[in-house]
This record gives structure tokens, sequence and C-alpha cells, in this order.
């Protein structure tokens, strides 16, 4: 491609709105162009970046056996009213109506139609398993769209589908897909982390997450640099202290707390260690009638200590809490405390509740929380003797830097990251929901199993730049790249003896299968390398008319501080070899 042909559109500033590294530099480097709230044009350049990432994807799925078809962006919601979801999912769902008044959803993913389509075509074992897979626009009606492509409501993604004939073979499918994924991140040329995530309502452990690291990222991911175990915050499990608990050795003591509400002001007025400090959680459960209204609600208090945070995830799997939890009202909180938030605790409650303490707590002795009157927190308090033991002990809280590694191989490390791909086990959920049934050798009906396999396509080259990028511009790695060299001739227009040289190391380069461009622009030196860094191209021939009186021509890869001298004999040979590498 020569550059005269393309169109390259860079910025010196990014647009007001643009708020993160990927967003800015997508914009200033003219990948991609804002059309409304959420929703982007994918300009040439930024087109080429997704096709590249496409091609390794849809290379790796098809090694690994998925058969690729494609399903419509907008789906009747007969469908999706089998599964429940057209009421249950929320506002991301864009609903919206034909001519004549007939429902349809524009995907946010496609459970619904490709398990219909496994009902009509997959009715025998001898089928089985399947795999089928989409690289397709999706659409979620994100309250509050952001980042640019990293959360954005239209996007690219691919979504994949197994269907298996048992559980043996679902896991077996999955495992398949989980090592896939493995390859297809690998050729991306990014650091990046598998961990293990929660599995929401389905259940079992057979759930992963592709983060692509970046101290940019939104989602926390705790690991063990010691060992293999790495996870998301939501499933990082906060082992029990190895510790007993401690003797009583303070007397419980009503203390004078005037104005201080939170265990960091309290720890602090009392110049007592944060985690000698308890917070009260005061949470609601609610039963619900047939009709949907409340006929009946439980409030529960929640310990943590004051320096841990709650992990909804593993509250919400609590024996009582599975059907949902809110925190609770001003009048349940009145009722069982007689005081407001900030000020309460397990002691002299108005009313019995059920008391659930986190592991750590469960071993805390002496220990500072709320009086249940305002300006007051008591000291001193000790299980058994001040209060009975908790209902519950379990683990609530959020992992922290330095905690043990459940497998036992060391201590946890947190960096952040960004979530691309994603493999789950789904089970039986929508196939038993639309009746997506195959015959067994017996000639009996079982339901298929299914497991679902999504990457972020538009989202993963935001990713890369959140990861690879400098104060120039972006760096990105060669395989994602949208030209992986290109050539800057220095007056092309001026001397014959350049453009001679640039256009036979592009034919050449051309001819080894090299995705070159040439800039025939005729822009000065300085204006045409800040472009080329900017859109963050990975190598760089500079052939000038001085150089080549002395025979040279100059390579500078876009992460290099320097350009390096190179034979102009020799600069074919010279690039090849940096590609291959």
């Amino acid at each position: 491609m020569k550059a005269s042909q393309f169109l390259i559109s860079t910025l010196k500033e990014a647009p007001a709105d643009a708020e993160v590294v990927s967003h800015k530099l997508m914009m200033r480097a003219g990948l991609i162009k804002k059309l409304g709230a959420g929703i982007y044009n994918y300009m040439p350049m930024g087109l080429r970046v997704i096709r590249k990432v496409e091609a390794i994807v849809r290379d790796e799925m098809n090694r690994a056996g998925a058969v690729e078809l494609s399903m419509p962006v907008v789906q009747p919601s007969e469908l999706w009213q089998e599964t429940g979801r057209f009421e249950k999912m929320g506002p991301e769902l864009l609903r919206i109506k034909d001519r004549h008044g007939r429902d349809f959803v524009v995907q946010p993913t496609s459970e619904e139609v490709v398990t219909d389509i496994a009902r009509q075509e997959l009715r025998s074992y001898k089928q089985l398993p399947k795999n089928f897979y989409q690289i397709q626009t999706k659409f979620r009606d994100e309250r509050r769209p952001r980042f640019g492509l990293m959360r954005g409501r239209e996007f690219i993604m691919k979504d994949a589908y197994s269907f298996d004939r048992d559980q043996t073979a679902a896991k077996d499918s999955y495992q398949v897909m989980a090592q896939a994924y493995r390859q297809i991140f690998d050729r991306f040329g990014l650091q990046y982390r598998a961990v293990a995530a929660d599995s929401g309502a389905i259940g079992g452990d057979l759930s992963e997450e592709f983060q692509v690291i970046a101290a940019t990222g939104e989602d926390a991911i705790v690991y063990c640099p010691t060992s293999s175990y790495a996870a998301n915050m939501e499933k990082a499990e906060a082992l029990a202290p190895a510790q007993a608990r401690g003797a009583a050795s303070q007397a419980l003591t009503k203390t004078a707390t005037p104005g201080k509400s939170t265990c960091e002001d309290v720890a602090a007025l009392l110049n007592v260690p944060l985690n000698t400090t308890v917070k009260s959680l005061v949470l609601a459960t609610d039963t619900l009638n047939d009709t949907g209204e409340v006929v009946k609600s439980q409030v529960w208090l929640l310990l943590l200590r004051g320096d841990h945070d709650m992990n909804e995830v593993k509250v919400g799997k609590l024996p009582g809490f599975e059907g949902g939890f809110r925190f609770a009202t001003a009048g349940e909180i009145d009722g069982h405390f007689g005081c407001k938030p900030g000020y309460l605790g397990p002691v002299n409650l108005k009313q019995p509740l059920k008391v659930v303490a986190d592991r750590d707590v469960a071993v805390m002795s002496n220990w500072v929380c709320g009086a249940n009157e305002v300006d007051f927190h008591n000291t001193g308090v000790n299980w058994g003797r001040d209060l009975p033991e908790p209902s519950l002990v379990a683990d609530l809280r959020n992992v922290v830097a330095g905690d043990a590694s459940p497998d036992g191989q060391g201590v946890l490390a947190i960096e952040r990251g960004i979530e691309v791909g994603h493999v789950f086990y789904l089970g039986t959920k929508y196939s038993q929901a639309m009746n997506a049934t195959f015959l067994d050798e017996n000639g009996k009906p079982q339901f298929m199993e299914m497991g679902c396999y999504g990457i972020g396509i538009t989202r993963l080259p935001a990713a890369a730049i959140e990861q690879n990028h400098d104060a120039r511009g972006i760096i990105w790695p060669d395989a994602i790249a949208p030209f992986t060299v290109v050539i800057c001739p220095i007056g092309m227009d001026r001397s014959a003896e350049v453009k001679s040289a640039a256009q036979q190391l592009y034919a050449d380069l051309m001819s080894a299968g090299v995705d070159v461009i040439l800039d025939d622009r005729g822009e000065r030196p300085g204006a045409m390398f800040a472009d080329w860094e900017l859109i963050g191209v990975p190598h760089r021939v500079t052939i000038g008319d001085k150089g080549l009186k002395d025979g040279l021509v100059e390579y500078q890869n876009r992460r290099d501080p320097e350009a390096t001298k190179v034979p102009a004999a020799d600069v074919l040979a010279f690039v090849k070899a940096k590609l291959s590498v």
C-alpha cells in the first residue's frame, strides 16, 4: 500500500471527551471516528488492525475444530422469551419493533439463536460434539458508554458455543477452547493472564477470563508470583487465618467517638490499628410470592475487618442469599439497631438477627465496633463473652496483596487487567429452557451440554494500546499492527535515487509477503516520523540522499531509542530477519 492511496488522518490533539490513553490515541491516529455515544466508525487504519485480530482468531478457532457461521444482528423476541431473558435482561438489551408491531432485539450475544440452530440440526449423539462460532456485530445499550472501544455500545465480538452429549464431553470441549484461547493470545503478542473467574448462577469451576495486563485496567487480577495460581477479584479466596482466636484481655467499654463514623476515623481517634476495628454491613433478603410481591424479609448483619472490603459475589453465594440481596432500608436498620449507620455493631441489638462474620473477624479478640449509639463505639469486644458466636463464618471479603495463596505456594499479588476474552461452561441452562435435545444411543432424548466462549475483537486493540504506548503514540505488536513496516523516503519527489531505492525496497518487501506501506506523500521528515510514531507501525526504514551516498539506510524499531544504520544492499534481509524474531 502507498500512503498517497490510503487515508491517513492524524490529529495533534485528542478530542475533549477522550478520557483513557487508548481512546485518545485511537482518535488521534485516525483509527476510529465517533458517530454517536459509544458508536464509532472503524476508519481504514483501525479496520486493518481489527481484520488482523479477526484473522488470528479465525485461524485458531478453525484449527480447534470450531465451525464458523453468522447469526443475525436483529433477532426475533420469541427466542429470548423462551429463556426469559427478554423480560429479565436489563435496559442493556435493545428492544425494537418492526412495522407490524412485532418485537425484536439487537443482539448483545447469541445463546438463544445458536441453541435454536442446534435443536433443529443436531438430532443424534453421532453429530456431537459441535462448536459453532461467529465474528459479528453486537450492541449493548450501556448506560454510560465511555473509554472509546473499551466500553462502547456497538462492538464486534467472536462468540462460540459448544454442544456436547454429557458433562465429561462438555468439559473436554471447554479445555480445547481454553487451550485455543491461549494460542490466540500468545499470537497477539500481548502480556496477558488467564485467570479463574466466578461461574455465576451456573456454578462449578469452569470459567476463565483472559486479561490483558495494563496499569489502567478496570479489573483487579489476583495471582501468586511463585505459582500458577491466578483468579479475578470476585473468585479469589481469602483463606481462614492460621492463628487461633486470642483470649479476651480488655473490658468491654463504650467509648466516645464524636463525629467519627468510619473505621478509619475511629482507628485514628483511638490510636489503634485499623485491622482491630470491625465494620457492620446490614443486608436484607426478600422472599417473593408468585406475583413478585415481597411476603417476607430477613435482615442480616455482616461483619468485616475495618481494612477489608465486601465481595458481593461471595456474599451472593452464601446460604440464604442465593435469590439475591439488597442493603437494608433505614427503617429496617432502626428496627434492629435503634441507630443510624456509622455507629452500628452486633452488641446489644434491639431485635435479634443473623450475624455472618468474615473468617478474619471470627478469630479476632478485643476489637472495636459501633455501640449502636451516635458518637459512640465499643472497644474490647470479644466473642462468647460480649455477644454470641456468629450464625455463620464465611469468606466475605476481597483479598489483598500479601494474603496467603489458596494453593499454598506463596502469597498473593494484585495487578490491573482488561478483560478481552472469557471461556465458560454453561451446562444445560439454555438447552433445557429451549428444549434442545438429542437422541442418545438408547434412543432417549437428552439435553445438550453447552459452553460459550467470547473474545472482544474491537476491545482488544484498545487493550493492546493501554499496554503498549509511550509519549509519542501507539506501539503495536507485529501481529496486529495496521502495517508491519513503513518506508519513509526523505525528499522522494526531489531525488531519483531515493525514489528508486524506496520503490525497490517496497516491491521486494511486498514480494516477500510483508505488510508494508510506502509513505510517498512528500511530507517533511519530522511530520512524517511523527505520524508513524503516533500510528505505531513497529518497523521503520528511512531512505535519504545523504545515506545512500554512503550506501546506507536507517532502520528503527518503534521501541528503539535511536535508528540503526544498515547497508542499503542488506536492508531487505535485515528487515526480514527482524520480522522473524
